[in-house]
This record gives structure tokens, sequence and C-alpha cells, in this order.
């Protein structure tokens, strides 16, 4: 059995080499390493995939979150509401900018934000939502939109991990995560579903306008050279990531694909264990809430593939797992409202009891485009021996 890797990028890398190796050596070869054609041609690209009028690329996926928040005019003291549950970078640009970040409570199958737990935090201060697209699944969007239509808030989605994923909205059209709130981020770190060889991030909406404003922030706020028309910052996705994201671009459906087929695989094995609940299918894109992954829509990505243990010794399980050569992750083992930097007295335990189950029962195995069977069957006897 070949070694198991949480992210095997070589075994990636080798099916595309070819066109890697190739595009990377031209960019070297022109030395248009910033704002190249690559770069544009990447950009292209990518709002032809989405469906969407503007990508501005960036250099990563915080910056691309940061100056998303920037293009919308936010002012210190204008609160954001995001999830508890998630990584720190969507509360951190949030603090970066001396906004308030303000956290609440996740649906307990989905992961991602809990419409009921946004209206309840929506103060006359409230500017903007921030759902998180958790482990590649959209948050419920509908919802979230209502809510910040009759309240006049902005609505920013963190696609990091969720693109390529599809929304079926109720009015019956499909769009791609990302396209759906005023304005979104992603990240192009290695190990996304499409990931760079670098850092990398970009910015998507259809507002022209703030496109514009967007594209002057990413590059030190310059639309003409030497002339600083808004205070900026320099952020530029550089011209080799931009080709070996523009190689991998037309297989992102293929490997999202990979990573269902791979999770359907997990799922049968788990079936009947009654202290392993596999990642649950929450309806958004589909017909009904159900909990098999469907073949017939593309509503989750599987960036991370997520178990709840109950009952059962999660971090043992870990410590478990890594000793037969097996690695796993916790995503996430600390709530953002309990870490040092974003202490507030504001928060009630009371209103964080899913993220704070959560964080004792989950964990991640490993989840890529190149896992085999005897690979799967391995890490699902493993786990299922430790548990039973």
């Amino acid at each position: 059995m070949k070694k198991i890797q949480m992210v095997d990028l070589k075994g990636q890398y080798e099916q595309i080499k070819e066109q890697v190796d190739s595009s990377v050596l031209d960019v070297i070869q022109s030395t248009a390493f910033i704002n190249g054609p690559e770069v544009h041609n990447f950009q292209k690209e990518l709002e032809e995939y989405l469906n969407i009028k503007h990508v501005i690329p960036c250099a990563n996926g915080t910056d691309a979150l940061q100056i998303a928040m920037m293009g919308l005019g936010l002012k210190p003291g204008d609160e954001v509401i995001t999830a508890d549950f998630t990584f720190a970078a969507t509360v951190e640009v949030i603090a970066l900018l001396q906004l308030t970040p303000v956290l609440v409570d996740v649906e307990p199958d989905s992961f991602n934000i809990d419409p009921k737990a946004i209206r309840k935090a929506i103060t006359p201060k409230t500017k903007a939502i921030v759902p998180v697209h958790l482990f590649g699944q959209a948050a419920n969007m509908d919802e979230i939109m209502e809510i910040a239509n009759e309240h006049k808030l902005f609505v920013i989605e963190d696609n990091a991990q969720g693109i390529g994923a599809d929304y079926k909205s109720q009015d019956g059209k499909t769009l791609k995560t990302g396209t759906i709130g005023h304005i979104a981020s992603t990240s192009f770190f290695p190990s996304k579903n499409l990931g760079c060889y670098g850092d990398g991030g970009a910015i998507f909406t259809n507002n022209n306008e703030l496109a514009h404003t967007i594209r002057g922030i990413v590059n030190h706020g310059m639309y003409k050279r030497y002339h600083h028309d808004v205070v900026g910052v320099n952020s530029r996705l550089d011209s080799i990531q931009a080709a070996v994201l523009r190689a991998k671009l037309p297989n992102l459906d293929q490997y999202n694909n990979a990573r269902r087929a791979a999770a359907r695989k997990y799922n049968k094995a788990f079936e009947g264990i009654s202290n392993i609940i596999t990642p649950q299918i929450k309806g958004n894109g589909c017909a009904t809430n159900h909990d098999t992954i469907c073949d017939t829509c593309n509503c989750h990505v599987f960036h991370q593939y997520t178990l709840k243990v109950i009952d059962v010794d999660r971090d043992a399980l870990a410590q478990h797992l890594n000793e037969k050569g097996i690695p796993c992750g916790v995503y996430y083992p600390i709530p953002l409202h309990s870490q040092k930097a974003y202490l507030d007295e504001r928060y009630n335990e009371a209103d964080f009891t899913v993220t704070n189950q959560l964080v004792k029962e989950v964990i991640s195995l490993p989840m890529h485009t190149e896992l085999d069977n005897e690979q799967i069957d391995f890490i699902t006897k493993t786990i299922i021996d430790f548990v039973s």
C-alpha cells in the first residue's frame, strides 16, 4: 500500500506534470513574473468557470477577505457576524481592520453558520455577514441573503474551502459558491481543492464599481502608475502560481468528483457504526436533506471529510491513527470565542452549544484526489476496530 497522505500533492502533480512544467518554464523565460499574461488569462478562465463578472487575483486567501472588507468601506466599530467554528483567518481580518467581530454558533449537521444565530446577533451596528462554506458545503445562502436584504447588510462569502461547489437557490437557479453574496474571497493554498504551489487567493464580485475599487486596493491603491486614489495594499498573485492554477482549473470538477467518490466509500464503510456520524448533506443544491452523497449534484466538494465520533476519546483515536501511519486533523480544536485573541465579555457560553460540542467530537480523515480503495479500506478498518 502507498504511504497515506492527508493531501497527496505529489500524486496530483504527476498527473499534470508536463503542462505545469511547461507553463512555469514559459513564465521564467518570459520574465513576466508580476501581473503577466498568465495572471490575466487565469482571471478570465476562472470568471468563465464561475459565471461571474469579476475575479481579482491577490496574494492569499486572508488578503482576499481583508481586501473584500476594505472594498466595502466598512469602518472601525462596524460589527461583522461570522461563524465561531472555522479557521481564525475569517475573524482575524475583521479585527485587523478594527471592525468588531461577532461570533455565532453553527448548525450541528452542516457545521455552517446558523441563520437563526445570525438573526439573534444583529444590532444597529451590524454591517456585514461572513458565511463560511465549511469543509466544502455551502451555507444556507437563501436564508442568509434574505436576512441581509431585510437589514441592508453586506454578505461576504468565505469560499476558501468551497470552490467548485454548486448551490441551488429557492428560485431554481444553480450558482457556484462565491457568486451568491455581494462579494466573496477564496484561497489557493496548496491543499485547497484548487491550489497553487505557494500562496494565492482571489476576490469575486458581480458589482462593477466594487470590482474597480478592489483592483486599486490590491495594487497600492493605484489605477494609474504612481497615482494613489485609495488606500491600498500590495497583494498580487504571481505569474508562476497563476500558471499552476491554469493547469489545474480544467481538472477542478474532476478533482471534486474524485473527492466525492472517496467520501462515498468512507460513508459506506462506516454504515451501521452508531458512534460514528458521517458528513451530513444539508440539501443546499439538493431536493431534500439527506445523509448520502448525491450522484446528481455538486453540493459538497469535500475539502475535508470530517466525522463526528460519539462516546469515543477523539484525541486517543487521533493518536492511534497517527501510530498506524494514518494522518488526520482536528478542524477545529478550540472555538474562536475561546481563543485568547478574540475573548469578549459579550459572549455567553450558552450561545455556543453546538460549537462547544463539535470541538470535542470532530476528526478529519485523509481526503484528496489520489486516495485509492486499499488506503480507504485500511483507514476505515483501523477506525472501526478502535471505536468498537
